[in-house]
């Protein structure tokens, strides 16, 4: 559902924002964005038949025999004429043709809002740009000023729609992520969170939140003639904000938003009924951005990319970064007291391609030589934002300080620079580079396990009006075959190279499938959520057991190529999950993985390496293969 509120918010969602929002309409979209928006073609529901045949064949590797067969029954049962699958399906493509994009509505909800796990680490994904060369507090705020200018020039773009429109394979790309990535945030709920978007008006916000040592400020970031204030200014700003004293008793405050949604949604409303504190936390909510000076991170993490995106998924605990956020920030950058540098953001607002694309726009705009600086005129003073806790909030925020540095204990993520071979080496073999990579993640995978398990890759749907992610059913049968044949000693090296080229072929066509809209995981899905909305019996197919093994994916994946060296970094959002991100480069690959400790089942150091020994013996299976013809 979408609700669009007064002069300069539009609000997503059904949570409660504490009267901090007055009603009205208007669009996130205009002018040049909005003619190629209009041009984009809206998703199409795909063809139940072929949908539930291609449902049926993700099942064959990851579910019994027997259990396919009910399958099928179950299947067949739905598929009849005049049956469920028919109505649900005429139900389904009779809302799509009164919305932009039927399974971005469904997918925001479910995936995002509804959730009532924490934003930290569950939800909330981060970049960590490439180390920076400083080492002292001023290094430390000199960057932290030109990241903020290299934001407020992108900012400009999109305001004026200058900012080029993204084209794949030719094709135009939905732009509206990037009308929605500043000025908003997200408003936790009791059993559902609301998005808040600031948008374009004379009242639109011109300041960001700085936060130091846990305590936040505004910084008016816009001279009075409009103009974007230098870097030069800005510094001035943060070093008023890093010389103030800090406060006695002191509450850590932001650690609040690492509690669970429906925690946090009671205590927001009891924080928010007194005034100076509804002030303050309206100020962050509204500012163009969150800007985290941070501190020291634990010397257990090292000072390798893996310090770095811990301090940009979580920021080490309690005691040291994690109250230094609003994890209800569309964007957090995070600028480290040692050089570390990046992003934390809301993943119900924006996806990983277009979150990229802005952190390679900044990483490239803080490597360009400055302007000589023009005559700049005084500023106001950093604002301090002040929070009056009472004793019971005060003892949720110790709850939260204890559920934080849980959560940030439990997080095992791992990173593997794979140096052997990049891209050109898998391209010289007429080989997808994605789809090897994806073969050697499921063949790492089995050769712990000894089964395949139900994996998928993100997609970007951005083809389509409002299109955010889709959902690539990366095992196959041609998959398992090849896994299932890799370290059999019955088999020929031949027929090994033929099932990898296969499976290779496959997921590229599977992948083709879903990002032109084809696409299984979200019709499934939908099908059963327009059962509930049209309160007709559940169908047998989607209380079936096999529809949980199908769906409950224990390897998520997804490719974050930067061409400015730019990390991507997720947390498992399940227990049981494994959480990969890659990317490429012409002569390596690199993969950050993540796990849950607390899941015993779970080893990603293991994983990781076994990933590393896949990724060589595929290698050497091509180049045998080829001396050999």
């Amino acid at each position: 559902m979408m609700r669009i509120f007064s002069r300069n918010i539009v609000k997503v969602g059904m949570g409660n924002p504490c009267g901090l929002v007055k009603s009205c309409r208007l669009s996130l979209v205009s002018g040049r964005y909005l003619n190629y928006w209009k041009g984009l073609p809206h998703l199409p529901v795909p063809p139940l038949r072929e949908t539930c045949e291609r449902y049926l064949s993700a099942l064959e590797p990851i579910v019994k025999e027997d259990e396919l067969k009910q399958t099928t029954r179950l299947m067949e049962e739905f598929l009849k004429e005049g049956g469920d699958g028919e109505k649900l399906q005429k139900s389904l493509e009779r809302k799509a043709c009164t919305t932009d994009n039927w399974l971005t509505d469904h997918g925001l909800q479910t995936q995002y809002l509804d959730r009532r796990e924490p934003l930290v680490v569950f939800s909330n994904f981060g970049f960590a740009l490439p180390q920076m060369d400083f080492r002292d507090k001023l290094g430390q705020i000199r960057c932290a000023a030109k990241l903020i200018t290299a934001v407020l020039d992108f900012k400009t773009m999109i305001d004026n729609e200058t900012l080029p429109v993204e084209y794949m394979r030719g094709e135009p790309l939905c732009m509206m992520q990037y009308c929605q990535a500043l000025s908003s945030c997200c408003i936790p709920g009791l059993k559902t969170d609301s998005l808040v978007f600031h948008g374009k008006s004379s009242n639109a916000p011109k300041h960001i939140t700085v936060a130091h040592n846990s305590q936040f400020f505004t910084v008016e970031v816009y001279n009075s003639d409009g103009t974007p204030i230098t870097v030069d200014q800005l510094c001035v700003q943060l070093e008023r904000i890093c010389n103030s004293p800090l406060e006695t008793n002191m509450e850590l405050v932001g650690i609040l938003t690492t509690l669970r949604r429906d925690s946090w949604a009671k205590w927001y409303d009891r924080l928010v009924q007194d005034p100076s504190n509804r002030e303050s936390v309206s100020a962050i909510e509204r500012s163009i951005c969150m800007l985290c000076l941070d501190g020291a991170m634990p010397q257990v993490y090292g000072k390798s990319g893996r310090c770095a995106a811990l301090q940009m998924l979580h920021g080490g605990g309690s005691q040291w970064n994690s109250a230094n956020r609003w994890f209800d920030k569309s964007l957090q950058f995070i600028i480290g007291e040692g050089g570390t540098c990046g992003l934390n953001i809301l993943h119900a607002v924006i996806d990983g391609t277009a979150s990229l694309a802005l952190a390679d726009h900044i990483t490239a705009s803080m490597k360009k030589p400055q302007m000589m600086p023009s005559p700049v005129e005084l500023l106001p003073m950093p604002q301090k934002l002040h929070f009056n806790i009472t004793p019971d909030i005060k003892n949720v925020i110790e709850e939260a300080k204890q559920s934080m540095d849980k959560i940030a204990e439990d997080l095992d993520l791992r990173v593997l620079v794979f140096s052997h071979f990049g891209k050109i080496f898998i391209k010289a073999y007429k080989l997808s580079p994605d789809a090897f990579v994806q073969m050697a993640i499921q063949l790492a995978y089995y050769r712990i396990y000894q089964q395949c398990c139900a994996s998928y890759e993100a997609a970007s749907m951005r083809l389509f009006r409002k299109g955010r992610l889709g959902v690539i059913m990366s095992t196959s049968s041609a998959s398992a075959a090849f896994v299932k044949s890799f370290d059999d000693p019955k088999k020929q090296s031949t027929e090994k190279l033929e099932l990898l080229e296969k499976a290779i072929k496959v997921h590229r066509w599977n992948t083709n499938m879903e990002i032109r809209g084809q696409i299984i995981y979200g019709h499934i899905l939908a099908l059963k959520n327009q059962a509930i909305e049209d309160d007709i019996p559940m169908p047998g197919i989607f209380t079936d057991p096999s529809l949980d093994k199908a769906f409950n994916f224990r390897l998520s994946t997804s490719q974050m190529s930067s061409k400015t060296g730019c990390l991507c970094f997720a947390g498992p959002d399940q227990p049981e999950v494994y959480d990969f991100c890659y990317s490429f480069t012409d002569d390596d690959i690199t993969f950050v993985g993540s796990a849950w400790k607390s899941c015993k089942e779970n080893n990603v150091i293991q994983l990781i390496q076994t990933l590393e020994d896949a990724l060589l013996d595929m290698r050497m299976l091509l180049e045998n293969e080829t001396s050999s013809a």
